[in-house]
């Protein structure tokens, strides 16, 4: 059976917001192995830098749920919204 334009399309936006949430998850990984070793060094320099990552990450993630957030499909789909919120819900945001 041959895809329609308007499957292709959706399984091109399924494939966006897969992409997102992944890298959502990886985000949320990399925040949350920052945020153990904040104010643990003795160095002040260490945990400065430590600080300005954990916030890096932090910013990249919103700007990623923003991003994710634009690529909901507007014709009000229960199925898209509800795994988007199911994907958010998994990673802890």
């Amino acid at each position: 059976m041959r895809k329609t334009k308007d499957d292709l399309n959706d399984d091109y936006g399924r494939g966006r917001r897969d992409g997102l949430r992944l890298a959502l998850a990886i985000l949320a990984a990399e925040e949350a192995k920052w945020s153990a070793l904040l104010g643990e060094s003795r160095s002040w320099r260490t945990n400065a830098t430590r600080e300005v990552r954990h916030k890096t990450l932090q910013v990249a993630q919103s700007r990623l749920r923003t991003a994710l957030n634009r690529l909901k499909p507007q014709s009000g789909e229960t199925i898209a919204d509800d795994e988007v919120t199911a994907a958010l819900d998994a990673i802890g945001l």
